[in-house]
Order: C-alpha cells, then sequence, then structure tokens
C-alpha cells in the first residue's frame, strides 16, 4: 500500500516537471464585462485618432483576426498569442506562446502606434515573424479595430498624476 502510495507521489511530481503553457502565477479575477457607457468613455479617453474609432467597424475588422486570435481575460492561445492585456505588454512575451525569435527578440512594447504599423503589413513592419496575415491595409479599418482592441482586451489609460500639494 505505501509502495503504491509513494509510486503514485513520484508519478504525478514528474508528469508536472513538463512543458506547461500556463503561466506560473494563478490568474487575476476576471473583470466584469464593461457596460455600453464604460466602453464610451474609455473610446473617448483615448488618445486621437483612436478616440473617434467605430467600435462596430473595428469588431468587423477583426474578425478577420478571429481564427488566430482570443482576446479574453485568460483565454487561450491559438494560431496566434490571445490578445488581452497585449497593451503595454513587451513583444513575445505573452505566456505559454512559441514566438518567433524576430518578435521575442524586437525589444519593444506594444502601443498604438506600433500595432498599426504591424497592422498594415507584419512582414515588412518586423522581418522574420511567423504570421502569415496580409495586413489592414486601409488606415480608417486599423485606427478602428486599435480602439475596439483597447476597449475590448482590457486597456487601462494611465493613471493621471497627483496634483503636487
Amino acid at each position: 500500500m505505501i509502495r503504491q502510495s509513494l509510486a503514485a507521489l513520484v508519478f504525478a511530481t514528474l508528469s508536472a516537471c513538463g512543458e506547461s503553457t500556463a503561466p506560473d502565477a494563478p490568474a487575476a479575477p476576471a473583470r466584469p464585462q464593461a457596460t455600453p457607457e464604460q466602453k464610451a468613455a474609455l473610446l473617448a479617453s483615448l488618445p486621437a485618432p483612436y478616440n473617434v474609432g467605430d467600435l462596430d467597424n473595428g469588431r468587423r475588422v477583426f474578425a478577420r483576426c478571429r481564427a488566430c486570435h482570443t482576446i479574453t481575460q485568460g483565454g487561450p492561445n491559438m494560431t496566434g498569442p490571445n490578445l488581452y492585456g497585449m497593451f503595454g505588454r513587451t513583444a513575445g512575451t505573452h505566456p505559454g506562446y512559441n514566438y518567433s525569435t524576430a518578435v521575442r527578440e524586437a525589444g519593444f512594447a506594444w502601443d498604438a502606434e506600433r500595432l498599426d504599423h504591424w497592422l498594415e503589413n507584419p512582414r515588412t513592419f518586423l522581418k522574420g515573424t511567423k504570421m502569415s496575415f496580409a495586413g489592414i491595409p486601409d488606415e480608417t479599418d486599423r485606427r478602428d479595430v486599435i480602439a475596439w482592441l483597447k476597449v475590448e482586451t482590457g486597456y487601462a489609460p494611465p493613471a493621471e498624476p497627483a496634483a503636487a500639494p
């Protein structure tokens, strides 16, 4: 009996040594779904030109991306990484996704400007990426999808500095 328990313990311990796609830290509690009013307020707080983005068009444009990306907090990686929390995150660092060397070594954090250039043509923006997407040539569509992503992926505008006493 003790030998079986010990064997089970050793097996469980060794099986935990394999590769995992889960982050080491426990997942943060899911944020509640934003109301339409909260989404409108966040949109209005974005810097130009994203503050005038058309969220409905952004959602439609993102339909081209859904085959490869999820956007929900804690959502799975697919052919591409989950995009929740991407703004401000260093490129190539989303846990559990196997990025190309070009993205892992890019050395920048995602912001709206970089994403705009990436979406225009990923292969010319960052040579060596494995992303096969041809890009979004229309400037308005890129603006709208970036605004929509900011509203839908947990983006929070930077806190304003406290006034000096």
